[in-house]
């Protein structure tokens, strides 16, 4: 199993930055797919970013150019660097994983493991 924590979330104005954490425990982060979902109330959880074992990187239009995702292999964290934010970033961020470690899917059903989400707001 793969146990997953997420921190770093907070209330910021918009044009703000944050950076949320995910260590990981019971596997090791670099054999892994991660990936950074967000879902706002009422709408479908969304894939944000996703980094694959061999470090490639996904994101959606919306963050291109304001969030990184990365990983620290020897403290077992995935990370999500965001820059610029807007109001339309606030929502629940949560951090999944799977070990389709291939895997560049934005799609919430194909990770087998999440974390428990972290709240992001961004006034405007």
């Amino acid at each position: 199993q793969v146990q997953l924590v997420e921190s770093g979330g907070g209330s910021v104005q918009a044009g703000g930055s944050l950076r949320l954490s995910c260590p990981a425990s019971g596997y090791t982060v670099s054999t892994l797919s991660m990936a950074w979902f967000r879902q706002a109330p009422g709408k479908e959880r969304e894939g944000v970013a996703v980094i694959n074992s061999a470090g490639e990187t996904s994101y959606i239009d919306s963050v291109k150019g304001r969030f990184t995702i990365s990983r620290d292999n020897a403290k077992n964290t995935l990370f999500l660097q965001m820059f610029s934010l807007k109001p339309e970033d606030t929502a629940m961020y949560y951090c999944a994983a799977d070990k389709r470690f291939w895997s560049l899917s934005h799609r919430a059903d194909d990770w087998t493991y999440w974390g428990q989400g972290t709240q992001v707001t961004v006034a405007s």
